[in-house]
């Protein structure tokens, strides 16, 4: 069997992990075993990551709505608000209402009378 020499393929390896974390502080750019270690990590928090930005942007939706309900003349609670919604089979996500809440406060405010009779 021939003597199979695996310079090139560590090398381009070696040059992928470095240039994946280009940019790291310290040590964990320059040196590979190091660098390798690094870019594990980051792979798990981005992950990790991905999943906090849905629960953080629901929860500035859920704040947006709650604001919009305190400005318009109802005096409607946020779980109210939403119950009612349901009741009335109301199709609008929570991604919608914080829309029109943030951008038209008067689609809103017209959404709110209609699901609080």
């Amino acid at each position: 069997m021939a003597r199979v020499k695996k310079g090139l393929t560590k090398r381009a390896r070696h040059k992928r992990i470095l240039k994946l974390t280009a940019g790291f502080r310290g040590a964990k750019n320059r040196l590979v075993r190091v660098a390798h270690e690094a870019m594990l990590h980051s792979g798990q928090y981005a992950f990790a990551g991905r999943k906090l930005r849905k629960r953080d942007m629901r929860a500035l939706w859920i704040e947006r709505i709650n604001a919009g309900l305190g400005l318009t003349s109802q005096g409607v609670s946020y779980s109210r608000f939403i119950k009612n919604l349901k009741d009335q089979k109301v199709e609008l996500d929570r991604k919608i209402l914080s829309d029109l809440a943030y951008s038209d406060m008067d689609t809103f405010t017209k959404v709110v009378e209609k699901v609080s009779k």
